[in-house]
């Protein structure tokens, strides 16, 4: 199978750990990643808050040469892919900023990676790929706000329950838990403006996980990520509470299900301890 790849800035820099393990649970699933020639940044979240015709050109640039391939766009960043189908919305309606004249065809489906791994690639073939079961993980799935809201934008089947990670986890022997907290913010770039804000957001994420009977937090978003992963412990500090919850990109997950030797270099890059769980149920 074949598809168009944007990786977006996050997944070649502060979230390599995610593009890596991307990489490599593809490769294992036999998806072959046709990264986007000459990407450029989809402008998250500085074009949308400063420049209404940056925030579309942005992302219509990339858009454009994924129609040009004529293969589906996988996009692992909720950022990324919350602006390309801003951008592709725009450019189909009748409000398009001035000055862009790429209009889609609608030709190929945009997809959050997470999507794709479970509607199109399937259980069965995620579960022929594992080595070893999830067993002993309880992780709650974490969505965050860009993946399947406002679903006029994303096209999410069910925006405030999505399932994909879910489904993932549980084919791969996880005991996923039930929460309703998996689509609310964790306060985003806020935590550079407002982090008291942030923290509060973050807060409630942590006390519910921790309510649901969760022992990590699986993401799918490197904002996400680096937020619950970087502040966790400040924040457990200024409430007084004690979290120590791993957060997981799902890809590494399913990458320590599949065996894959880099797992352990892609957790060393979390600042919240993130080997420990996993060596306590015998997954390392």
């Amino acid at each position: 199978m074949e598809v168009s790849y944007y990786p977006g800035c996050s997944l070649e820099g502060t979230a390599i750990e995610y593009g890596e393990s991307t990489q490599a649970i593809c490769r294992a699933l036999g998806v072959h990643l046709k990264e986007l020639p000459d990407w450029s940044c989809c402008g998250a979240s500085s074009a949308h808050v400063t420049s209404d015709y940056l925030s579309v050109a942005l992302p219509a640039k990339d858009l454009e040469q994924a129609e040009k391939i004529g293969l589906d766009l996988i996009i692992p960043c909720a950022a990324c892919y919350q602006r390309v189908k801003v951008a592709e919305k725009e450019l189909q309606s009748d409000h398009r900023p001035e000055g862009i004249t790429f209009s889609p065809k609608g030709n190929i489906h945009i997809m959050h990676l997470a999507d794709f791994i479970w509607d199109c690639v399937g259980e069965k073939q995620i579960v022929s790929r594992m080595k070893k079961k999830l067993e002993g993980l309880s992780p709650v799935c974490y969505y965050g706000c860009l993946t399947s809201r406002p679903p006029k934008i994303t096209d999410a089947k069910n925006p405030d329950n999505p399932q994909s990670m879910d489904e993932i986890m549980l084919a791969l022997g996880a005991d996923v838990r039930n929460w309703s907290y998996k689509t609310d913010c964790c306060g985003g770039s806020l935590q550079f403006t407002r982090l008291d804000v942030a923290k509060r957001l973050m807060q409630k994420l942590f006390d519910m996980a921790i309510e649901a009977g969760a022992n990590c937090i699986v993401v799918g978003c490197p904002m996400c990520h680096g937020n619950l992963d970087w502040r966790q412990k400040e924040i457990a500090e200024d409430s007084g509470n004690q979290y120590d919850l791993p957060i997981y990109y799902f890809t590494e997950l399913m990458g320590l299900a599949y065996g894959e030797i880099d797992t352990m270099k892609w957790l060393g890059k979390h600042m919240v301890e993130s080997k420990a769980l996993l060596q306590s149920k015998g997954l390392l």
